[in-house]
């Protein structure tokens, strides 16, 4: 993948109080480049428990395709899945959203579930869904 198709990609997900900090932000590391910062911030749940919010955006072309390697490792069936319902997970702005396997990732697995929030910003000109539904399937097909 010569050219990066996103203009950035962010990662985020949520560390619960029944959950090990470290544990959480390893399986979010699981899609970043080595050594790359993740954001931490603590906030607080409706009954005073802890929340962990871990994030981090990759802008650097390097980091993108690492980020998109990555992403390539999902099965062949969660693949075709997604391209199929990229209509859905691409917005107006341009936008593509899905969310991965937080335990999986642990694992050092790629898949999609519940527990991190991916959301890239695709690159389309003229900026329109439509382009960037084209440019993210073309993206998708390449892994």
């Amino acid at each position: 993948m010569s050219s990066v198709p996103f203009h950035y990609v962010d990662l985020r997900t949520f560390c619960y109080a029944t959950e090990d900090d470290k544990r959480v932000e390893d399986a979010l590391r699981t899609l970043l480049p080595e050594e790359f910062e993740v954001q931490r911030t603590e906030s607080e749940g409706h009954h005073g428990d802890r929340i962990v919010v871990f994030s981090a955006r990759v802008e650097n072309a390097d980091d993108v395709r690492r980020v998109l390697d990555r992403l390539g490792e999902l099965p062949d069936d969660e693949q075709a899945r997604l391209v199929s319902e990229l209509d859905e997970r691409v917005t107006a702005n341009t936008e593509l959203f899905l969310t991965l396997d937080k335990q999986a990732a642990f694992n050092g697995r790629i898949e999609l579930g519940d527990g991190i929030k991916f959301r890239a910003k695709v690159e389309a000109y003229p900026a329109s869904k439509d382009a960037a539904v084209e440019n993210a399937s073309d993206v998708l097909d390449d892994l």
